[in-house]
């Protein structure tokens, strides 16, 4: 149903991150936001009002997870990102049922709610049981189902899954159009050029994002740099780009990788917190951002990062970024908020989400002011709040959650499944595997 939400501080997301004051977000029927402004210039509005204490913002957007390994959280946690793979993660995927991945991702799912995340971009296997519980949180998804030539993996049958669900369903489904499928060609490593030529075609045919791991770290790649230069040159000679790309971690990238990003509009996804805890580099964000690359903040999978909170990310990638220019002004609070909601939105080259516009859904967060975070409230200057958001409230404030105009998360739990359940079922899943 229409719903007007009231409160003392409204953050559009727009370009200039913008903070109303007294400001209102007025949603229809379908999930959409129809009005976004200050009260006092607001049009006359006959429906139900919720009158709340603190922040609104858009849902915050996870450029980039594999959330259903919220199962295999922990398990070799000191090992570097090849070792990590091949002898701890890949072995344990391999023992998955999909309903272990079911359960995996509801749990994903409702720690990102809780966070004010509202969409993320998951690439993973069994892709329908994680639409299922996207679906079954309320929340929203757009999934990459992987692609890979390794032993156990046909990825031209995985291929095939792919289009033949998108020619099915649509690239979006499910109501609010929760639900959007892309590919995942997991990476330059893990496939042939000429697979990623193939999968490439696939999604351009089909308006599909493509989401692929790219120069996470010096040696996975090895053997692709030796003989294309890079993986971004080894992408523009497979025929990759000229559609929806998006390239993960993106950590090592020369001046000229970063230009082709931005001649082909491809756009990565950072992830900072994953980058640091495998001891993969750091990416280099100014840089990006000067180029005109469109850059979201992703948290990776939570058994690399290991949470999946989105705001602690978004400090990470504002800390980096200064440690690693020595300029404690070369991101600002309003910057690294817009990185996590309409970056996030543009990464994943998508208008309808990331922003409190009219014609966008209707995804909303509130954050409470009950917290240490604010003590001196929200009566401070507009960068003041800004700053307290983002450096000091964070995952522990949000309150209320809603996707596409409905409810999803009340009074910090969620509404449609029963988190200690889910913590549970995903418990079982991991014991399991610990003692295969």
């Amino acid at each position: 149903m229409s719903l007007r939400l009231r409160a003392p501080v409204v953050l559009p997301c727009d370009p200039a991150c913008t903070v109303l004051r007294d400001a209102v977000v007025d949603l229809d029927d379908a999930g959409r936001i129809v009005h976004c402004g200050p009260f006092h210039a607001a049009p006359e509005f006959t429906g139900p009002v919720r009158e709340l204490t603190g922040i609104l913002l858009p849902g915050l957007v996870n450029a980039h997870a594999h959330s259903p390994m919220t199962v295999l959280r922990g398990m070799g946690g000191d090992l570097p990102l090849m070792r990590w793979l091949t002898e701890i993660i890949w072995p344990a995927e391999g023992r998955l049922t999909p309903s272990d991945v079911y359960d995996g991702m509801v749990l994903g799912s409702v720690e990102m709610l809780r966070a004010g995340v509202t969409t993320s971009a998951e690439m993973y296997f069994h892709a329908d049981e994680v639409a299922r519980a996207v679906l079954d949180t309320g929340a929203r998804a757009v999934l990459a189902p992987a692609v890979m030539d390794v032993p156990g993996w046909d990825w031209r049958k995985m291929l095939a899954g792919v289009n033949a669900w998108i020619d099915a369903d649509g690239l979006r489904s499910g109501p609010g159009e929760r639900i959007e499928v892309g590919y995942g060609p997991h990476s330059a490593y893990t496939l042939p050029p000429a697979a990623l030529t193939e999968v490439a075609a696939e999604a351009r045919a089909r308006g599909a994002l493509v989401q692929i791991h790219v120069a996470e770290s010096l040696p996975e790649d090895v053997k692709q740099r030796e003989e294309f230069g890079s993986v971004p040159a080894l992408l523009e000679q497979a025929g990759v780009y000229g559609g929806r790309v998006l390239a993960a971690h993106s950590v090592h990238l020369s001046d000229a990788d970063i230009a082709l990003f931005a001649a082909n509009s491809v756009s990565v996804a950072h992830c900072p917190g994953s980058n640091m805890k495998l001891a993969s580099g750091i990416a280099r964000l100014r840089d990006l951002r000067a180029a005109g690359v469109a850059t979201g903040i992703g948290t990776d999978g939570p058994a690399s990062n290991d949470d999946l909170d989105l705001w602690e990310d978004v400090r990470l990638a504002g800390m980096l970024a200064r440690v690693a220019t020595l300029d404690s002004t070369v991101v600002k609070a309003a910057d690294l908020l817009l990185l996590a909601t309409r970056g996030g939105a543009d990464a994943l080259h998508r208008t309808d989400i990331g922003a409190l516009e009219a014609g966008r859904w209707a995804d909303v967060v509130h954050v409470g002011v009950d917290d240490p975070a604010f003590a001196a409230g929200l009566d401070v200057p507009d960068e003041q709040v800004l700053s307290t958001l983002v450096w000091a409230a964070g995952s522990r404030s949000v309150t209320d959650v809603w996707v596409a105009g409905a409810p999803v998360v009340t009074e910090g739990e969620p509404v449609l499944v029963d988190r200690r359940a889910a913590q549970e079922r995903a418990g079982k899943v991991t014991g399991r595997l610990l003692s295969a």
